[in-house]
């Protein structure tokens, strides 16, 4: 399966969304951590017949699909909130927003 963002890169962004209360990105990351998951475990469950074949890969394909979608969201979601993306850093805006709510 295709990945735009490497397993490290979600992580980061999950734990400074969840450091500075901003969960949105967060929640976006576990989603494709799950469909990532998913994938692997339909690549790996054993086919006793065509049927489950069938079914394997309709799963694998289904979730090939959504994980691209949820990385481009990702990728829009970092653009809109201004996140570097060289170093998928919080923004400092973002930081202060958290603060502040406390």
């Amino acid at each position: 399966m295709k990945e735009v963002f490497h397993a490290s890169q979600v992580s980061k962004v999950i734990d400074q969304a969840l450091v500075y209360q901003c969960a949105c990105p967060a929640q976006v990351c576990s989603a494709i951590f799950e469909l990532r998951e998913l994938h692997e475990y339909q690549m790996n469950c054993a086919s006793d017949s065509i049927n489950d074949e069938a079914v394997h890969n309709t799963i694998a394909l289904a979730t090939e699909k959504a994980h691209e979608i949820m990385e481009d969201c990702l990728a829009r979601i970092l653009e809109i909130e201004g996140w570097d993306t060289a170093t998928l850093n919080i923004p400092e805006a973002l930081k202060k927003k958290a603060a502040k709510d406390f």
